[in-house]
């Protein structure tokens, strides 16, 4: 019985790792520095959350509207300044004259549905009320003198009325007191923008500023709120990625900070981004913040820069990036490499298994590359891996066709030594070892598949690439569940069953060829034992149901090499 118990174990542990790793094993606590990085005029004191980090006391913003924005609202809104228009390959949209912030970006490469005609989707929003979404830039003032700064009702003077990757729109003001301000905005044909902030000093005293970058956003959004993907203000700050999810930042007084030289800061959806990104080789301080202001939740991310004193008639420049879109994987990369933004590709939650997850997609994406369907390209993946383990599979299905053959020896010692445990396991550990077999080796197709599972898991659910991707039939996105039940018979009865009876044609597909691989395997002798083992087909079933359909179709095929392979293994065994 003892090998019964061990591969239940097994299985239960593989369970356990799937389903509960991240929770298990959580990722690294950040925390909190309360100094700010590398300023050398007047030191700020303990911030608060604000439209703009600030050098001293900050005054709170005025109250925001508590409604949400419709599509209507954001119309009149958009409609309310003048406003120069962002027009590229990705991206569409627009940003006011007055304030300059951008707050108007469309993702034209992704759709809301898979079916022709489905609206863009919508990225940033003005900040009219729950579900403003945008990004700032400017200065606070140090040191005693408060000269007059561009603020969210500044109104600038643009030299062009479009943005394009071949044409950047250069803002300017003047703020009356001896101070020229531009900012000019630039973007390429994907989602990075370039900001450069001048300042020209034509009064009799120096001044001093800190740049700085902020992403805001009103209301909190809807998440999948799972434990194996992250959703909410993240970046990598000295060397060390920091992660907070919106709840944790309404609970744990409201505010992180870390100072750092460069890094990035921002907000990710599951598959959408928005990251600032300063000077590589400035000294920030970075937040990550909330408070509620009249009852909508506000959430925030920042940094604020090293001091830039500007003497009479002398000029300072600083140019930083914001990225807004989708987090595809070979794009991050990119920036990375061209912008030295370090470990740009974690704003892809891989997780723990890393160092198989990028890999894997990596791999995927060749075969897809070769063969223009992802589900094609998962069961090709799946003969590859498959090949890999053949050796550990291989000794492992001549382990289980060798216990399969004692079966009947292992019963006589049950009836013989059934009421002494302690003589019953010495004997069976006796034929096993005259026998030279081992009970435990029958676990390993299992346990090595764990790993390869959730990584692939990961990659289907976490990456971009996978969103929307058809495979065949009734499978339009690999991504999510199999849409059919055979509760309504796959859509015959017109009724749309309760979540949990959601059983597709994959995942009964998968169930019947676990069901069959188990048959060939040694049968438990104990009987609840075997009752048990009856039912994990049903249960797997059940829950991977809800999985993405392409590893349902993973899992499935898999099943199918494994029975394949099994089969032919025991039959030479027998």
């Amino acid at each position: 019985m003892n090998e019964q118990r061990n591969i239940i174990l097994a299985i239960a542990l593989s369970v356990a790792i799937l389903l509960g790793w991240q929770y298990l094993m959580p990722k690294p606590k950040v925390q909190p520095e309360q100094t700010a990085a590398g300023q050398t005029a007047t030191p700020p004191s303990a911030p608060q959350l604000s439209e703009a980090p600030q050098v001293g006391s900050p005054k709170m913003p005025d109250a925001a509207p508590t409604q949400e924005i419709t599509s209507e609202t954001r119309a009149a809104a958009l409609k309310a300044s003048p406003r120069v228009r962002i027009d590229t390959p990705s991206l569409k949209g627009s940003f006011p004259l007055r304030g300059a912030r951008i707050d108007d970006v469309d993702l034209v490469r992704y759709h809301e549905e898979p079916e022709a005609g489905s609206p863009a989707i919508t990225l940033l929003s003005p900040a009219i009320g729950a579900g403003a979404y945008y990004a700032e830039f400017g200065f606070v003032a140090g040191g005693d003198t408060k000269p007059a700064l561009p603020g969210a009702d500044t109104v600038w003077t643009a030299d062009r009325d479009t943005l394009t990757p071949d044409h950047p729109v250069t803002l300017s003001w003047d703020n009356g007191q001896g101070l020229t301000f531009t900012r000019t905005y630039a973007v390429d044909d994907n989602y990075m923008f370039t900001v450069t902030q001048k300042v020209e000093n034509h009064g009799a005293a120096a001044v001093t500023l800190f740049p700085y970058a902020l992403v805001s956003r009103w209301g909190t959004p809807k998440t999948q709120d799972i434990y194996i993907l992250h959703e909410g203000p993240l970046g990598v700050l000295d060397g060390t990625l920091k992660e907070m999810k919106y709840k944790k930042l309404r609970e744990d007084d409201h505010l992180l900070e870390v100072k750092s030289t460069g890094g990035w800061i921002g907000v990710t959806d599951k598959y959408w981004l928005t990251a600032l990104i300063p000077d590589q080789s400035m000294a920030v301080q970075a937040r990550m913040g909330w408070r509620s202001v009249d009852g909508v939740d506000r959430y925030q991310t920042d940094w604020l820069g090293s001091a830039l004193t500007v003497a009479p008639g002398a000029s300072t420049e600083t140019a930083s990036h914001f990225f807004a879109g989708a987090k595809e994987l070979t794009k991050l990369d990119d920036y990375g490499d061209k912008l030295g933004i370090p470990r740009f590709d974690l704003a892809i939650d891989f997780g723990w298994f890393y160092f198989l997850t990028k890999p894997f997609f990596h791999f995927l994406r060749f075969i897809h590359g070769q063969v223009g369907n992802f589900g094609i390209a998962i069961l090709i993946f799946t003969v590859v891996i498959k090949g890999a383990f053949f050796p550990i599979a291989n000794k492992s299905y001549k382990a289980m066709s060798k216990m399969k053959k004692l079966q009947p020896e292992i019963k006589k010692l049950q009836e013989r030594f059934g009421e002494d445990r302690a003589r019953l396991n010495q004997e069976m550990m006796a034929l096993y070892k005259r026998e030279k077999a081992n009970p435990v080796s029958g676990c390993l197709p299992i346990l090595i598949q764990i790993p390869v599972f959730f990584a692939l898991y990961k990659v289907l659910y976490v990456t971009i690439e996978m969103r929307q991707a058809p495979f065949f039939g009734w499978i339009h996105d690999l991504s999510v569940p199999d849409p059919t039940t055979v509760f309504n018979l796959f859509g015959v009865i017109p009724w749309d069953p309760p979540q949990m009876l959601h059983i597709g044609v994959w995942p009964l597909i998968m169930g019947v060829t676990m069901y069959l691989q188990q048959k060939l395997n040694p049968a438990p002798t104990d009987p609840v034992q075997a009752k048990m083992f009856t039912f994990l087909p049903i249960i797997f079933t059940f829950m991977l149901a809800n999985f993405p359909a392409g590893l349902v179709i993973y899992w499935a095929w898999s099943n199918i090499l494994s029975i394949l392979q099994q089969w032919l293994i025991m039959k030479r065994q027998a």
